[in-house]
């Protein structure tokens, strides 16, 4: 028969730290990062199948960004840029 692991009692209060309401907290957090881990797993494979049908992931990323941005902070990025550009003579 398998051994049954037992989880440790935690005491209710310790120097004023609540255990119970602590270790709740910590389970949490081990949960979400479990759900995280699985989505990020669930992302590469959304750009593995992206890269197969031919698509750039380096620049869909770059989009993912961009669509994030506010209209106006875009168009400041892009007005910099271009600044930039003209300033190295990388645009006519």
């Amino acid at each position: 028969m398998p051994e049954v692991q037992q989880t440790p009692a935690v005491p209710s209060e310790y120097q004023g730290i609540p255990g119970e309401v602590l270790l709740r907290y910590l389970e949490r957090v081990e949960r979400l990062e479990e759900e995280k881990t699985a989505l990020c797993e669930d992302i590469k494979e959304v750009f593995q199948e992206a890269k197969g049908n031919g698509f750039d992931v380096k620049i869909m990323k770059e989009l993912l960004k961009l669509r994030k941005m506010e209209e106006s902070e875009l168009d400041e990025k892009e007005t910099m840029l271009d600044v930039y550009r003209k300033a190295i003579g990388m645009m006519h």
